[in-house]
């Protein structure tokens, strides 16, 4: 068995919601294991129970049922604790404390000496791009410079896990390649990192295993090449039509074409998977059209996602309008 840092077994989460009292299953028998030395993408659309997993990973909120393990230990363990590093969805800092003080504050509740706390709080605060904000309060952060203080203070204890949710929000795109980058050389240094993200591209970007959760149930689990389908999907293809070409060569040219979209002179589309590539070219070619890119389109882990967090809406509307009939589910 591998050696896991996160171990969670058929975990549950009830809730009840204030007033109607509703009871609400906001996860419903979660597994899986994060192996150490690893990057693990946790990923689900808003509500799908990414947050309420973390939370219980972090003994924020208590499980209705199941269990977990973190590093070997229980979750309430303080050992555990000791050696995990947290970053909350949209973490609140008092505003009043600069990136240092706050740094100085996460290494104070880990024990460590003053000395060390300085050492570490400078280099981590450079590190995550603030150090031209290190006289700044807090309350003058952006949203994305926040994030980025988050991570510092979430580093300060030189952590063998740690735990981000949602750590890309508020980000630029030069943010999110830095924090990326930042979480490649965790791995490389040993450390196993979990992170919550809706952002698909991050996931096929630098994870070694990815989970996909939706209505609080596990969709998907594996590394992304396992879990697309490497069947092909359709061809896409990108042409330069000739000038002063209309609708006449775009029928000839998009018939059979699952996406279309023309800028200018230039057609881009996909074709079916089945298509006669060969009987296209010779059309195009027939047309005055310049071919200028042909390429095979396999599944994405978008396209996954998309697919999976739909079959799991379609069959809890079943359920729903079954219990509403008094007829069994289907």
């Amino acid at each position: 068995m591998a050696d896991l840092a996160i171990d969670v077994r058929d975990l549950k989460k009830t809730y009840r919601t204030p007033f109607a009292l509703k009871k609400v299953e906001a996860l419903r028998g979660v597994t899986f294991g994060v192996e150490r030395g690893h990057i693990f993408g946790f990923v689900g659309p808003n509500g799908a129970g990414k947050t309420t997993t973390i939370r219980i990973l972090m003994g924020l909120v208590r499980p209705t049922a199941g269990s977990a393990t973190l590093l070997g230990h229980p979750l309430a363990s303080r050992d555990a604790r000791r050696k995990i590093g947290f970053l909350p969805e949209s973490p609140y800092f008092y505003d009043y404390l600069t990136v240092g003080e706050l740094c100085d504050l996460a290494g104070r509740l880990f024990g460590i000496d003053a000395a060390a706390r300085k050492r570490r709080a400078d280099e981590l605060i450079e590190k995550v791009g603030l150090g031209g904000a290190r006289g700044q309060s807090l309350k003058k952060f952006s949203k994305g410079m926040l994030q980025r203080a988050g991570l510092a203070q979430a580093l300060m204890n030189d952590p063998e896990l740690v735990v981000l949710d949602e750590p890309m929000s508020g980000l630029d795109p030069i943010g999110r390649k830095e924090v990326r980058d930042l979480i490649l050389e965790l791995r490389d240094r040993g450390k196993t990192v979990f992170f919550s993200t809706h952002i698909l591209s991050d996931v096929e970007a630098i994870t070694d295993r990815v989970a996909i959760v939706a209505r609080g149930q596990l969709q998907a689990h594996g590394t992304p090449a396992e879990l697309v389908s490497h069947a092909l999907q359709g061809v896409d293809v990108i042409v330069k039509l000739a000038p002063g070409a209309g609708a006449e060569a775009d029928a000839a040219l998009t018939t059979g074409a699952t996406r279309v979209r023309r800028v200018g002179d230039e057609l881009s589309l996909t074709l079916a998977a089945d298509s006669d590539v060969d009987a296209w070219i010779a059309r195009a070619h027939a047309a005055g059209a310049r071919v200028m890119q042909i390429a095979p389109r396999h599944e994405t882990l978008e396209d996954l996602f998309v697919r999976r967090v739909a079959g799991a809406d379609r069959a809890a509307a079943a359920v729903e309008a079954a219990d509403a009939s008094g007829a069994p589910a289907p």
